[in-house]
């Protein structure tokens, strides 16, 4: 079965930075593409990242563009999520996720917590 383990998340200072980390198992991680979401208090779902299948090609929300780098270790099946200068809105539940294509679907991690603040 597809597993999504997210890991890397805790509090952290306004302006500081954090490393997420997202393992996965079950499927053939380097033919899909991985994106990241993250579940905001008091604004629901929001998208933040996608990264193509050899980690050339990605696309971030205009809320974390320099700022966050999403990238991807095929060799170890991790996709990372890089946050630098934090902001307090930045605080929200963060989703690894697989982009499904053809008939596959997607699928989302447990997610990790992220708080910023000072």
């Amino acid at each position: 079965q597809v597993q999504l383990v997210e890991s890397g998340g805790g509090l952290v200072q306004p302006g500081g930075s954090l490393r997420l980390s997202c393992t996965a198992s079950g499927y053939d991680f380097r033919g899909y593409w991985m994106y990241w979401v993250r579940k905001v208090p008091g604004k629901g779902l929001e998208w933040v990242s996608d990264i193509n299948t050899a980690g050339g090609t990605t696309y971030y929300a205009d809320s974390v563009k320099g700022r966050f780098t999403i990238s991807r270790d095929n060799a170890k099946n991790t996709l990372y999520l890089q946050m630098n200068s934090l902001k307090p809105e930045d605080t929200a539940l963060y989703y690894c996720a697989r982009r499904g294509w053809g008939t596959d679907q997607d699928y989302w991690g447990q997610g990790t917590q992220v708080t910023v603040s000072s």
